[in-house]
């Protein structure tokens, strides 16, 4: 059965407006001279050009597709209004402010779809690898071969974790050829050095809670090897079987996860609170996440 039978609509325009805003944001990074303009917001978390700029672009392309857009750096409605979205945005313009600010190219833009409180799409761009990873919810995950150095033509992609190849669905247009790599339906470890279990966690914002985490998997599975990575990269690095465990015991806001939540699960990942063992879901009044895991 065609792949395009089941891509959510939309899937083009959100693709299109994460490398815009991630050709934004490198243009940005890329020129050293240029005052980044960093300010701190009412959580003393940095707020720099590039957030805004990529805030404004992703905003203006999916201006088109009729569903509310709810951005980090935007206008945050009250719950009484949010509470009756059935389809939204939910988008992140530039995860990873921090490592942005320190220049380690850590950093990425997420954008997904949210229906019924479930992410069920989910685009991240990473502007200084040109990297692109398309999860879509019981279809799978691709990711893009970098093609240029402004991420401008995304000519050959492959997909993660399926066997067999397929063509570009029909709602990605100029996505011209997809590959599949991998084998369907496994669940391989990523292996580390001699076969340590390897753990993803936070680059920046690594918190005593999920030092314990990782202690205690020391103590039940013997050799770790802990690997710090920025922003929604984590998410990307499990669904590529690069990884075993990504614990985050630390704040989270709800746009923080939702791309990264869509790809993860979409490449056969779960991604699950630890206070109850269920899924992450959005539109909460509170968009803080609670705790989760990923695995």
């Amino acid at each position: 059965m065609p792949l395009h039978t089941k891509m959510p609509l939309h899937t083009k325009t959100a693709t299109k407006a994460a490398i815009k805003a991630g050709n934004a944001i490198l243009s940005i990074y890329n020129d050293e001279k240029r005052d980044l303009q960093t300010e701190a917001k009412a959580d003393d978390s940095p707020l720099t050009i590039a957030d805004r700029r990529a805030h404004e672009i992703i905003v203006q392309e999916l201006e088109a597709t009729g569903l509310p857009v709810l951005s980090e750096e935007g206008i945050h409605l009250p719950y009484a209004e949010r509470k009756k979205w059935t389809r939204f945005w939910l988008v992140d313009p530039l995860d990873g402010t921090r490592e942005f600010i320190n220049r380690n190219g850590e950093f990425t833009v997420n954008i997904a779809l949210i229906e019924r409180n479930r992410p069920v799409m989910g685009v991240i761009c990473v502007p200084v690898t040109g990297l692109v990873y398309l999860g879509v919810m019981g279809e799978g995950v691709w990711r893009s071969s970098k093609t240029s150095e402004t991420l401008g033509t995304l000519e050959k992609w492959e997909r993660l974790g399926a066997s067999g190849t397929s063509e570009a669905p029909e709602t990605l247009g100029a996505l011209e050829k997809w590959e599949s790599v991998g084998a369907s339906g496994t669940s391989e470890t990523s292996g580390g050095k001699s076969g340590a279990l390897v753990v993803l966690g936070s680059r920046s914002h690594m918190s005593s809670e999920t030092q314990e985490y990782i202690e205690d998997l020391k103590a039940r599975h013997g050799e770790v090897e802990f690997v710090p990575v920025g922003s929604s990269l984590k998410f990307c690095l499990m669904a590529e079987g690069k990884a075993d465990i990504y614990p985050r015991l630390g704040k989270t806001m709800e746009w923080d996860t939702a791309a990264g939540q869509a790809i993860a699960e979409a490449a056969g990942k779960q991604v699950l609170r630890i206070d109850n063992g269920k899924p992450l879901r959005y539109n909460k009044e509170n968009l803080q996440n609670p705790y989760f895991v990923v695995k």
